[in-house]
């Protein structure tokens, strides 16, 4: 009875998790939206997820301005175009309990280190959100 219980309470669960510096050359070709990818939560596995979205994030780097501000121009160093920033969002199912959202018995929460496992790529990630469908 608990484990039909516990179907009935399954939800989607959808994670935002920022990625900094993944050095890849061609991140687009490694990471598609739509595709599955194994996850660790707490260096625990989960198992699979689908990464719903990608959006990159601008390269930039700051420049002080004579009037002491602060401006942000695109990143013109060579080695930049190898470090890559992202937003991913994952989409999972899991169960809703008192203390949050929980997948494959692990609790997810924002600040939690994540690590996306695939064929071509293995790297770490931090959740930032976390929404219940």
């Amino acid at each position: 009875q608990s484990i039909v219980q516990a179907q009935l309470n399954t939800k989607s669960i959808e994670i935002d998790a920022i990625v900094i510096g993944l050095n890849a050359s061609k991140p687009a070709e490694i990471l598609k939206a739509g595709d599955t990818t194994s996850i660790i939560i707490r260096n625990q596995p989960y198992g699979e997820i689908q990464l719903k979205a990608i959006k990159a994030l601008p390269k930039t780097v700051t420049a002080s301005q004579p009037d002491g501000s602060v401006k942000a121009f695109p990143d013109p160093r060579p080695e930049g175009q190898f470090s890559n920033n992202f937003v991913l969002t994952l989409v999972g199912k899991g169960q809703v309990t008192d203390d949050g959202p929980v997948l494959g018995n692990i609790p997810v929460k924002v600040g939690v280190p994540i690590d996306l496992d695939g064929k071509l790529y293995n790297f770490r990630a931090s959740i930032i959100d976390v929404r219940v469908q």
